[in-house]
């Protein structure tokens, strides 16, 4: 039980958005909420999760529950930004992604900014075009953050040495 406690307390969540819907029965009108939450444990995996329920704190708790059961591992360089510029799509949303360098910050949109800070990436420019729905806006940032590649595993599909890799981008390797 324990081990299944700290487990549960090594993320952290941001609620993104809610909404009050209505259901139009014979009697008038019933409200529900729709919560949109991110989960993440600031080294690299982060989820979202969507859920529905008659009370707020009940949205939450199942929007929450979803986004731990749909966790990605996103590989980060230096522990603070991306290995490289990605751009995601989803419906008429795209988001562009930018690494940065050290000290530039979380330069990103309300709903981006909540998928980085729980990612644990501390320098990123991000721009958001098409779409400014909450929804569509978090699963763009997904699909983009689903193409990142680290410099390891693109070496190892091409059947280079990352040294190689680096060299034929044009960077030098470091030499001791």
């Amino acid at each position: 039980m324990k081990d299944v406690q700290e487990r549960e307390s090594e993320f952290i969540d941001r609620l993104v958005h809610i909404n009050r819907v209505a259901k139009v029965v014979k009697g008038g009108r019933r409200f529900g909420f729709a919560a949109l939450v991110v989960v993440g444990d600031q080294k690299g995996r982060v989820g979202f999760g969507h859920g529905k329920a008659r009370e707020v704190p009940e949205a939450i708790r199942k929007a929450t529950e979803q986004a731990k059961r749909q966790l990605i591992r996103v590989p980060l360089r230096d522990a603070r930004t991306l290995h490289h510029d990605v751009v995601g799509r989803h419906g008429a949303g795209k988001v562009i992604l930018r690494a940065a360098v050290p000290g530039t910050g979380i330069i990103a949109g309300g709903p981006m900014r909540a998928v980085f800070e729980t990612l644990g990436i501390n320098d990123i420019v991000a721009k958001s075009q098409g779409t400014a729905n909450p929804y569509n806006m978090v699963r763009a940032t997904f699909d983009a953050l689903k193409r990142v590649d680290s410099p390891r595993s693109v070496a190892a599909r091409r059947g280079l040495k990352v040294s190689e890799l680096q060299a034929r981008r044009g960077e030098t390797a470091v030499e001791a």
